[in-house]
């Protein structure tokens, strides 16, 4: 997915995945530390389903908090495939607040459906491996592999 980054004013992937032995990874950019969340966000439900065919018409919020900005995403990315799992929701847009390491989230999707969303595969969670969030070339990458 490309867009436009306000920050940069250049053209930037917003997130991608990449293969990763029998895992896949995610990382997701930003002009700030709050999109490269977001994007990562992003990202992780692109692994589950057709992202783009997600209407975000319900909002829910999330709340997390780590010692540290790394372990901050894998909290985020966590409670995502939680509050996904126990609402049978999906999401496409994400809003992050950080201050310090305590992360306030809101989270659009919808009910999955099977046949419209077309699932990809299920992720049980976001991994250790690969942890990284980092300011790098004038903007923010978040990233981690998820266990598939």
């Amino acid at each position: 997915m490309q867009g436009q980054d306000r920050h940069l004013n250049r053209t930037v992937a917003l997130f991608e995945t990449f293969e990763h032995e029998a895992d896949i990874g995610i990382r997701g950019y930003g002009g700030t530390v709050e999109e490269a969340f977001q994007n990562a966000a992003a990202a992780l439900v692109s692994v589950m389903v057709n992202i783009k065919r997600i209407v975000p018409t319900m909002e829910r919020t999330v709340t997390v908090s780590a010692p540290d900005m790394e372990l901050l995403l894998i909290e985020w990315l966590n409670a995502i495939l939680s509050l996904s799992d126990i609402e049978r929701m999906v999401f496409s847009s994400f809003a992050v607040t950080i201050t310090g390491t305590s992360l306030s989230g809101i989270a659009w999707g919808e009910p999955f459906d099977r046949i419209r969303h077309e699932p990809h595969v299920e992720i049980k969670g976001a991994t250790y491996h690969m942890l990284k969030v980092a300011r790098e070339q004038g903007h923010f990458v978040a990233q981690c592999v998820v266990d598939v």
